[in-house]
């Protein structure tokens, strides 16, 4: 007779077990704590002025998987062991302190218009009362008592309600994301190591986030969230509050690579998706399912591939997206937005740079790596100059007015991550920024068009045009911390291939041969871990880097580095 197997036991707490098992028993995985220590003398960064020393090293505890994922499998043949549980570790940093604000180095308000000035249909409504004037609309869901399937359970440090009311007005807040967990930290207080709240994901992933500068208060925060399934989270720390955005993929279920608040908006931000998509949300809207109101390109004059599938113009915004647009089939990587607040820097997978004026919803001018895709971007503080890196392990700087590569910055030995400016080390004739790679290193840059030269020239072959677009039919190549060359795929770089296969006419610019284009070496180059860093960041006493397996490392200034460098501005 047949009998069937009893139900599987339910558990309040999930428990996750590690990959294989002991005795013939499966092994539980236990979740750790975050873990700090303190170098007496590892890692100082040496530069012109001054030595940075290694402040501290906080390693975040990477959670187990959830009983309901699929076992990581890697998919290297000559790999012993699982890939890094992990998307890599990103930053969010906010502060109160108005003397920890980077220095601004454009004079005069700001000109450029509100994304989507003009539509009557997102024109806001009516001014609330004085009474409510500093009230901030907050998400509608308790998250810590949550019955979503896609919140798995939420982790409260038991003192960290009195943290709150005992922390320091003007210290740090960091937001960090590490495999399905995304953890709010205190990085100024003594205990740093240990969470305010710590909110655990099922069947996802945050890979990126951001922080609302406009409406950050001492009681409230917006952070929004782009996940691997697609979803977007809108978080409120302090409440404890959210809201799904995007849920299930109504709008698109392609995978969150990079979300930023729109400049100056309280409510609008956008999302890059890694099907080539770049969208912009209201937090405070309802979604719907997303039916394109236009169809091909829509730059028919220009030949820009910029497909418009709704306009920021569109009379019909009472739901989510309020624009949706299609650059190209593969993935978006990164995007930054100009000081100016009125144009946008984005790379894709297919190795180019495409600069936009979004608020006239136009491509202007489209660049190309040397090989391989492009990772990350970033403006220099005056809106000058254009930063990016990716899988040619070149750092590559390009001047916006003047629409040409500046110089390449050789000093990497594999894939370029992350690069941001040191605004406190920049002025109107020097420039300083740094990167961070998948070959472990941390570099430093200082950039002035008088410092640059060109190189010696090479031999014919170098001196091809190379192009970095890979066809949409083969695969990406896998990000791991060795040099990656024979994965690398190159094609004609008098040709551009759009999101439909066809062949397009873009008046883009061609390979700058490396005999034409100047050199520029790093000022200090160290490897800081052992493990590839994936994000970059500059304070005003500090830089911080964060790695793939959780490393979260603190460099302190020079004593009165920064001082002395504005007395000289």
């Amino acid at each position: 007779m047949f009998v069937l197997p009893p139900p599987p036991p339910r558990y309040t707490i999930p428990v996750a077990y590690a990959a294989g098992a002991a005795n013939g028993m499966a092994v539980p995985v236990v979740e750790t704590n975050n873990t700090i220590s303190h170098p007496e003398s590892g890692c100082p960064l040496q530069v012109g002025e001054g030595t940075y020393i290694l402040k501290d090293d906080l390693l975040l505890a990477t959670p187990p998987p959830h009983p309901s994922e699929a076992p990581i499998v890697n998919p290297n043949p000559l790999a012993t062991v699982p890939n890094p549980p992990t998307s890599g570790v990103k930053l969010s940093l906010v502060t109160l302190d108005p003397r920890k604000k980077p220095p601004q180095f454009l004079k005069g308000p700001v000109l450029a218009p509100q994304f989507g000035d003009g539509n009557p249909a997102l024109a806001p409504p009516t001014a609330p009362p004085a009474k409510d004037a500093l009230k901030r609309r907050k998400p509608k869901n308790n998250i810590i008592k949550s019955s979503s399937s896609f919140v798995s359970r939420v982790i409260t440090h038991e003192t960290s309600a009195k943290r709150l009311s005992d922390r320091d007005p003007n210290g740090v807040f960091a937001f960090a994301n590490i495999n399905r967990a995304f953890q709010w930290l205190d990085i100024t207080s003594a205990s740093k190591e240990d969470h305010l709240t710590k909110v655990l994901f099922t069947k996802s992933h945050m890979l990126c986030h951001d922080i609302n500068e406009l409406t950050k208060t001492a009681s409230h925060l917006d952070i929004v969230m782009g996940s691997s399934a697609g979803d977007i989270i809108w978080y409120e720390p302090m409440s404890q509050k959210y809201a799904r955005i995007n849920k299930n993929g109504v709008i698109n279920n392609s995978p969150v690579t990079h979300i930023k608040w729109l400049p100056g908006s309280e409510n609008l931000f956008m999302a890059s998706h890694a099907n080539g998509a770049l969208v912009v949300y209201d937090k405070e809207k309802e979604d719907a399912l997303f039916t394109p109101e236009n169809t091909g390109i829509t730059e028919e004059s220009s030949q820009l591939p910029l497909d418009i599938l709704k306009s920021v113009n569109s009379r019909n915004q009472k739901t989510n997206p309020v624009s949706f647009w299609k650059l190209a089939g593969q993935k978006i990587s990164s995007f930054s937005f100009s000081p100016d607040q009125r144009h946008l820097a984005v790379v894709l997978e297919d190795g180019s740079l495409r600069l936009m004026d979004y608020l006239k919803e136009e491509v202007l001018d489209i660049f190309r790596s040397y090989y391989g895709g492009l990772i990350c971007v970033c403006w220099s503080p005056d809106g000058k100059y254009i930063v990016t890196g990716g899988q040619d392990d070149l750092v590559t700087i390009w001047s916006f007015p003047e629409r040409r590569i500046v110089a390449r910055c050789q000093g990497h030995n594999s894939w370029v991550s992350s690069v941001a400016f040191d605004p406190w080390r920049c002025d109107q004739k020097t420039y300083r920024f740094g990167s961070v790679g998948d070959d472990c290193r941390l570099l430093l840059w200082d950039f002035s068009v008088g410092m640059l030269h060109r190189p010696r020239a090479h031999h014919q072959n170098s001196a091809r045009h190379r192009s970095s677009l890979v066809p949409p039919a083969a695969p990406p190549a896998p990000r791991h911390r060795a040099d990656s060359g024979a994965n690398r795929m190159r094609s004609d770089s008098e040709k551009t291939e759009n999101f439909y296969g066809d062949i397009e006419p873009v008046a883009s610019h061609p390979i700058e041969p490396r005999s034409r284009t100047a050199l520029l070496p790093p000022i200090m180059s160290k490897i800081v871990g052992e493990d590839p860093i994936c994000w970059l960041g500059f304070q005003n006493d500090s830089i911080m880097t964060s790695s793939l397996e959780g490393h979260i490392r603190t460099w302190d200034r020079p004593s009165d580095s920064v001082l002395n460098h504005d007395r000289r501005r």
